[in-house]
């Protein structure tokens, strides 16, 4: 296997250079056209980093769920989840993080990197309460960068292509990953046949 070990083997692998329009359109603070997206966005992947190693989770809410406070600052709710804390725990070590927005119908993607801290304000908490029930948290991201991406990896995945859409029968259920893994000691049909009404009363 060959490898590339250096950052000028990397280079010279893909030129030429990128086009001023792959470079112009970085910010450090946020704009107007940056905030349509992210306000527009009800997906975002969460990427951060610890100890063990890098992390990534879906996070996902109305569209805006991801709150423009100012120029410079993002925040997150982190909504009810199975309460592993994978991104959270990296967050409290390592504030660097990232989040990648995604708007059905639209082949453009917002990334945003920056470092972020947990912030458990009961005000701001409440500001974020749907169904009168508040996040337990909120990353608040500090902005370091961010810019839209292009929509090749749209275009080529069809991920918008309600032809393409995978039948999730055709697919292994949750409650067959975990029984295969635990000997039927956990999940199963039953896991499968309760989970969404246990997702509908879990849901904020």
């Amino acid at each position: 296997m060959t490898t590339i070990t250096s950052i000028d083997q990397l280079e010279a692998l893909y030129l030429p250079a990128p086009v001023a329009a792959s470079t112009v359109k970085v910010a450090h603070v946020m704009t107007p056209h940056y905030r349509r997206l992210i306000e527009a966005s009800p997906f975002a992947a969460l990427a951060t980093v610890g100890p063990e190693g890098v992390d990534c989770s879906p996070r996902g809410d109305k569209p805006g769920f991801v709150r423009v406070h100012d120029d410079k600052t993002l925040m997150m709710p982190d909504r009810r989840g199975n309460n592993r804390i994978d991104s959270l725990r990296n967050i409290v070590r390592d504030p660097r993080c990232a989040f990648l927005f995604l708007i059905p119908g639209s082949g453009t993607t917002m990334r945003v990197n920056g470092r972020a801290h947990l912030s458990i304000d009961p005000d701001l908490l409440e500001s974020f309460a749907v169904d009168e029930k508040p996040p337990r948290s909120v990353i608040v991201l500090a902005i370091d960068e961010l810019y839209f991406q292009c929509a090749r990896a749209i275009i080529r995945s069809e991920l918008w292509n309600p032809a393409r859409h995978v039948d999730p029968a055709t697919l292994p259920s949750p409650g067959e990953i975990l029984a295969a893994m635990t000997e039927n000691a956990v999940g199963g049909e039953s896991y499968d046949k309760a989970w969404p009404e246990r997702a509908k009363a879990t849901m904020w």
